[in-house]
């Protein structure tokens, strides 16, 4: 019972890294198209690169945390003590990119208040 359960756990912690790197692609290849739409359409309403990047930097947001719980779920399965300092290291790093870019798109919308949608 407790191989099924690792193994249904990993399945799903491999679908939510899958989502998560579906999600921060998706993103990037907004960012870019946007970008270049900026670069060769002349027009007065196009997102600002400001815009471009707040919005990039809040679904990367969104990916950190999707990684961050498959982590934990991996972890849960059945956790060794290896596995579970790997998972604190793995915690903090993603913790502290996700503060400093949620900082970041605060400091961000302070300073461009029509980049909230």
């Amino acid at each position: 019972m407790q191989n099924l359960f690792q193994l249904w756990t990993d399945r799903l912690a491999v679908g939510i890294e899958l989502f998560a790197a579906l999600i921060i692609s998706l993103a990037a290849l907004k960012a870019i198209g946007l970008g270049l739409a900026r670069l060769l359409v002349p027009h007065a309403t196009r997102p600002t690169p400001e815009q471009i990047r707040l919005d990039f930097g809040r679904w990367l947001a969104l990916g950190l945390e999707f990684l961050l719980g498959a982590d934990i779920l991996r972890t849960a399965a059945a956790p060794t003590w290896n596995d579970i300092g790997q998972l604190a290291a793995l915690a903090t790093l993603r913790t502290a990119l996700n503060y400093f870019l949620e900082r970041e798109i605060r400091l961000g919308e302070a300073h461009e208040p029509a980049v909230r949608e």
